[in-house]
């Protein structure tokens, strides 16, 4: 008799089922905490920027992120954002944050590691690092900086795009 009902016994059918994968464990990543490392605010021509602007500035957004490792399956991500407002070359306000998270994960695959540090983790931190910004700005007397949703899949592409040619581009050491 043949039975077409059993599953195969892989790891790839049991990560699509949804079970255990092949090292016995579930795949799971959680937060263990959240933290505010730096956070700076700067409004250098208080109080004249804030009642006499015309206009809105033009606003400069930098993101970047990393992960270090802590033990075998935590990970700590940290997410700096720096906003630069301008009114030609006039800084009207900075703000930068250094915004982390600690992250358990356990039971995924070794090549799904780096997308899930530099993807993943950055994107559950984004919106608590957006809030921080928003209040910074408008306690600082400018309306809140909203910053738009960030695609970090984008990032990480960029960013092993840019590891790969600097690694092509470096120049073979010659063996001894």
């Amino acid at each position: 008799m043949a039975e077409d009902n059993k599953t195969p016994d892989t790891a790839a059918g049991a990560q699509a089922s949804g079970e255990k994968a092949s090292n016995g464990k579930a795949p799971s990543l959680n937060i263990l905490a959240q933290y505010m490392k730096d956070l700076s605010f700067e409004n250098p021509g208080a109080p004249r920027a804030i009642t006499q602007r015309n206009k809105s500035p033009a606003i400069n957004i930098n993101v970047n992120v990393n992960a270090n490792p802590l033990s075998e399956t935590d990970y700590d991500v940290v997410l700096t954002l720096n906003a630069t407002a301008k009114e030609g070359e006039t800084v009207v306000f900075n703000v930068e944050l250094v915004y982390g998270g600690v992250f358990r994960l356990s039971g995924f695959p070794k090549e799904h590691m780096l997308p899930l540090l530099f993807i993943e983790c950055p994107r559950m931190l984004f919106p608590f690092a957006r809030q921080i910004i928003a209040d910074a700005s408008r306690n600082g007397g400018f309306p809140p900086l909203m910053i738009d949703p960030i695609d970090f899949a984008q990032m990480f592409q960029q960013r092993m795009a840019a590891e790969r040619n600097k690694t092509a581009a470096a120049p073979a050491t010659p063996a001894n």
